[in-house]
């Protein structure tokens, strides 16, 4: 099978659409990261895209929808939900309701509930409105693999196995969508993302993290396994241990191998005899550049090592999310504030 990267024009959406009907697999940009769409309603096509991610089958999928989609064919939708699907939606917030099991029982792996995602991106968005119908979509990489934020890293990891990747250009939120547990009276963070916590109190009141108990099934994507992982080499030091990933790079470099540091910029200028990749300043510019520069990093590094960012709380907690998993670490505290 050869694979095709093309913009998004009347002839590529026209293919998309007939690729979906037939079963295959298309993916396709949205703001955060690239997904691997199929038909939700396809036993077939969602077991598809698990068998080529390589993904475990208790690692539920989110429905992705246009914004003129009536949710209501899917989902039971409480009524305090309203205002949070006004506010931030189109955008990088999903949100977890009883399902009305219109889709396969292999996209939420046989739960009660249906993950569902309004991408604002122009290009998922056109994609959506074509197909007409909910594409079950995962991140667009292998599982466990840094997730995809350009075509050419979707290309990277499944050249040869998908037909069609809808280019979109490089993806601006850089992690994956919060997810939202909206099936009790208060909401719960099942993963987090650009969507915080305080901005969803905010609108309802409250909100809280949900933390995965041992043996529990994952209710979303993100909750469960390593994710996010560079194929290379890598280390880990907490943000007051400057000094000793400084000694691990010179040790590393004293082999003949080629390290790498992955941290915020303070720590970067702070070392400028060291090569690094800058995750920027900000929050924002943290999350937007986390996963291009772990695939910068797998492709250039003998050792990639990561610095913790100093920050906690709000956009952080998504960012140091990814971070914490990509790097084999334990991820439990992250939402500290």
């Amino acid at each position: 099978m050869t694979t095709h990267i093309l913009p998004v024009t009347p002839d590529s959406l026209a293919w998309a659409k007939e690729l979906i009907a037939e079963g295959e697999v298309v993916a396709f940009h949205t703001e955060t990261v690239y997904g691997l769409g199929a038909d939700a309603a396809n036993d077939d096509a969602v077991r598809k895209v698990f068998a080529l991610k390589g993904r475990p089958a208790d690692n539920p999928l989110i429905a992705h929808v246009h914004p003129d989609y009536d949710i209501s064919r899917l989902v039971e939708t409480p009524a305090w939900t309203a205002c949070l699907r006004e506010k931030f939606l189109p955008g990088p917030l999903t949100m977890v309701y009883p399902s009305k099991g219109r889709v396969s029982a292999f996209v939420s792996c046989g739960l009660p509930t249906l993950s569902i995602r309004v991408p604002s991106s122009p290009v998922a968005q056109a994609f959506l409105r074509a197909v007409d119908c909910p594409i079950a979509a995962p991140s667009a990489n292998r599982s466990k693999h840094v997730s995809p934020v350009t075509a050419q890293h979707v290309y990277d990891d499944f050249a040869g196995e998908i037909p069609l990747i809808l280019d979109g250009g490089a993806c601006s939120g850089g992690i994956e969508s919060t997810v939202l547990d909206c099936t009790g009276n208060v909401p719960l963070i099942l993963r987090a993302g650009l969507v915080t916590r305080e901005m969803v109190a905010q609108e309802v009141g409250a909100c809280e993290y949900y933390t995965l108990h041992d043996g529990e099934k994952p209710r979303s994507p993100g909750m469960a396994y390593r994710h996010y992982a560079p194929s290379c080499r890598t280390a880990f030091f907490a943000a007051d241990d400057v000094q000793g990933a400084v000694r691990c790079y010179l040790a590393e470099a004293g082999r003949g191998g080629a390290p790498v540091l992955l941290c915020e910029h303070a720590a970067a200028a702070a070392l400028p005899e060291c090569r690094s990749l800058d995750l920027g300043s900000t929050p924002e510019e943290m999350a937007s550049n986390l996963y291009a520069h772990l695939r910068t990093g797998e492709r250039t590094a003998s050792l990639l090592i990561g610095i913790e960012p100093k920050g906690r709380g709000g956009v952080m907690a998504g960012v140091r999310n990814r971070l914490l998993r990509a790097f084999g670490q334990n991820a439990g505290s992250d939402h500290e504030t």
